[in-house]
């Protein structure tokens, strides 16, 4: 077979195709599957013993886009890190692949020998999980495990080593909060969550991307003319926090208005987790909200936003409607998350029943365009939780220059909250109890690809951290290392996955 690396590089579905013919002349397939950011005398090993297990050798590389195992992840982009790979004598065909659903290369390819690293033997079971799983079912009957011996090198470690990623500041948080909580003593915490019943209310959104390029300035107006590329969607807002508590509690259940004309639903319920149980409640007077960002594709900046939305309260009937059916249903729940983006739906008499009959109560407040100086977490009393922003609390507290710690002291105790969160963009967050304590943690993120919907990722995993009992500064640990997770993925595309969490958590206290 020529080894040159253009000769060796598909597409998976052109590579599929080879596969099958190499099958059919007799060829025993074996496949590797990793990232392949450092090649080091760990992974040269590795792909040695796995040669020897067949007659052809398939690599697939990971793309970008799934790598979140921590920070400087990857050094190398997916095309230098394919073409590397390539260039190995050893190596026969190589494949970037997408890894969202981990595996996934496998199943398609169904190689006749899977060959398993140092790194993956490694892995520890409770952080891990997931991805046990997935292999259990991928080799039951159908490929060959191979585990491949020889010393371990860390990718991870030696990137840790060759660069500093973080000011001094944060390595010594880092050192110092190992120090408190090990791996597998987080990796316990966050199990612990598993079995809470959560019950989301708030306002879903739809969020819609549409990319586009400029072509030039008309000649006629002054305006910036685009063409259009391409566009996606996603379930944003409540939708985006439920499916986020998904994945760590295995019963969510979400609350939410649709317009009753085109709601939408049945794109909401193909994007919701199967464990996520939905009651919407329709509103005649307002569509499903829809907020549409038009995106420079190629800079990834926002060029301009429109929102589909009426945010008047809803009406008296409705408003029975729904407190009738919270009034019964809160007590099954071990913990109540309001997600309040001001656009119509927590009305008081929703939030008093509410705030009448959970058992533990988190309320996240959104600043917005459509609701700028209107929602704010004092119009609140009595919640255990809350989570806000900078810009928020300080609009709640009219104090533009003052004292962060000051400001969250005196929110908390206004609105009577036993912890209250901020997140500050590179600052980090900051946190204080009901004993006034303050507690801050910095940024971990390293690469940002999308703020939208970090805030909602936060709020979602922190608030059952709470309501478990997790002290302060393990809350605000959480939150921070799930913001720098769900920085690089636009927008609401998929949920900050227990998993991925666990993995990047491992990197920053090694």
């Amino acid at each position: 077979m020529d080894n040159s690396g253009k000769e060796k590089s598909f597409h998976l579905d052109k590579l599929l195709d080879k596969v099958q013919s190499l099958k059919q002349e007799g060829k025993k397939i074996v496949q590797s599957h990793g990232v392949y950011d450092l090649i080091h005398p760990g992974i040269i090993q590795h792909l040695k013993s796995a040669k020897q297990q067949g007659d052809i050798l398939l690599v697939t590389v990971i793309r970008d886009k799934d790598i979140r195992r921590g920070p400087g992840w990857p050094i190398f982009n997916e095309q230098l890190r394919m073409e590397n790979i390539a260039a190995l004598d050893l190596v026969d065909l190589v494949c970037l692949v997408d890894d969202e659903t981990p595996f996934e290369c496998v199943r398609r390819i169904k190689p006749d020998v899977f060959a398993k690293g140092q790194a993956y033997k490694d892995r520890d079971q409770k952080i891990h999980e997931r991805l046990f799983e997935e292999e259990r079912e991928l080799y039951f009957g159908k490929s060959k495990l191979f585990e491949t011996d020889g010393f371990s090198f860390s990718s991870s470690q030696i990137i840790k080593q060759l660069l500093d990623f973080y000011p001094e500041g944060t390595k010594e948080f880092l050192k110092s909060f190992s120090k408190n909580y090990s791996i597998n003593e987080i990796a316990e915490n966050l199990e612990s969550l598993k079995n809470l019943k959560v019950l989301v209310v708030g306002d879903g959104i739809i969020d819609e991307y549409h990319y586009c390029q400029p072509i030039g300035k008309s000649a006629k107006a002054n305006l910036v003319v685009n063409q259009y590329l391409d566009h996606e969607v996603f379930a944003g807002g409540a939708f985006a926090i439920a499916n986020h508590v998904a994945g760590i509690c295995d019963e969510v259940t979400l609350v939410s208005l649709l317009g009753k004309d085109d709601s939408r639903e049945d794109f909401i319920a193909a994007n919701m987790k199967p464990n996520v149980k939905t009651r919407f409640f329709l509103r005649d007077d307002a569509p499903t909200i829809v907020k549409k960002r038009y995106v420079h594709q190629y800079l990834n900046q926002k060029l301009f936003e429109i929102n589909y939305i009426n945010d008047r309260f809803v009406d008296d009937d409705l408003e029975t409607e729904i407190i009738q059916y919270l009034e019964n249903a809160i007590s099954e729940f071990d913990v109540v998350l309001i997600s309040d983006f001001g656009h119509g739906f927590i009305s008081k008499g929703i939030y008093d029943c509410i705030e009448r009959v959970s058992k533990v109560l988190a309320v996240n407040t959104q600043t917005n365009a459509a609701n700028l100086g209107y929602n704010l977490i004092t119009k609140y009393r009595n919640p255990h939780y809350v989570c806000l922003d900078e810009s928020e609390i300080r609009l709640a507290a009219q104090e533009k220059f003052e004292d962060i710690e000051s400001i969250a002291r005196r929110i908390r105790k206004k609105i009577n909250a036993n912890y209250l969160i901020v997140t500050q963009g590179k600052k980090g967050s900051i946190g204080v109890n009901s004993g006034n304590a303050i507690n801050r943690t910095p940024i971990f993120s390293t690469k940002v690809i999308d703020t939208v919907g970090a805030g909602d990722a936060f709020f979602a995993f922190t608030a059952p951290c709470f309501a478990r009992g997790l002290p302060l500064d393990f809350v605000s640990f959480i939150g921070n290392a799930v913001g720098a997770l769900a920085v690089q993925i636009v927008c609401n595309k998929k949920s900050v996955e227990k998993a991925d969490l666990l993995t990047f958590i491992r990197s920053l206290l090694r």
